[in-house]
């Protein structure tokens, strides 16, 4: 599920959400789910304040929140709000915190394992070419000042919303392209 909101989606999603909060109450004041499932089953995916994060919104800003297993972005001039679910390291071993930024930007890159991960992974191949349904950084990626760390997308689905990635932020395939189209070489990004 992608989020993207300008102001008057903005807008628009707040009255449904009073409005479905309304309706939810009805006359016992309360909701009740119905079965266990559902209540594990309940998004993670909340609006989030940039101010909180980022000290400006110069070249947009991508918030990475590891635990809620969601991206964010603002663009430089607030006109759009991106929300979108993502897959996160495996382990907190593997998970990389704090500020860095895109310093490239590739649509169908090639995918090199790194040392360490052939290390635990020696079958694995050494090059996958972009493009081949292999290919774990899918359609578009977005490299980080950190070696190694990307926001990319999979055409593994099945890994988003879960801990499944060995240190890269990734998304479905038609996220990351659209993540891709909005940000710049210099997008500021925090990772939490």
């Amino acid at each position: 599920m992608t989020q993207i909101f300008n102001r008057r989606g903005f807008l628009a999603a707040a009255a449904a959400g009073m409005a479905t909060g309304a309706m939810a109450q009805g006359t016992a004041g309360a909701v009740e789910l119905e079965s266990e499932s559902v209540s594990h089953n309940i998004s993670a995916l909340h609006m989030r304040d940039w101010r909180d994060h980022f000290p400006n919104l110069r070249n947009g800003a991508i918030l990475c929140d590891i635990e809620a297993r969601a991206l964010h972005l603002w663009s430089e001039d607030e006109s759009v709000y991106l929300l979108q679910p993502t897959t996160v390291p495996r382990t907190d071993e593997l998970t990389r915190r704090g500020r860095s930024e895109i310093v490239r930007k590739a649509e169908w890159p090639t995918w090199r394992p790194t040392p360490s991960m052939l290390e635990r992974f020696p079958d694995w191949p050494t090059v996958i070419e972009g493009g081949d349904p292999l290919n774990p950084l899918g359609a578009r990626a977005m490299y980080l000042t950190w070696p190694a760390y990307l926001l990319h997308g999979t055409h593994d689905t099945r890994k988003i919303g879960r801990r499944s990635s060995d240190g890269c932020i990734g998304m479905y395939n038609e996220h990351a392209i659209r993540l891709y189209d909005l940000v710049t070489v210099g997008t500021q990004v925090l990772l939490l």
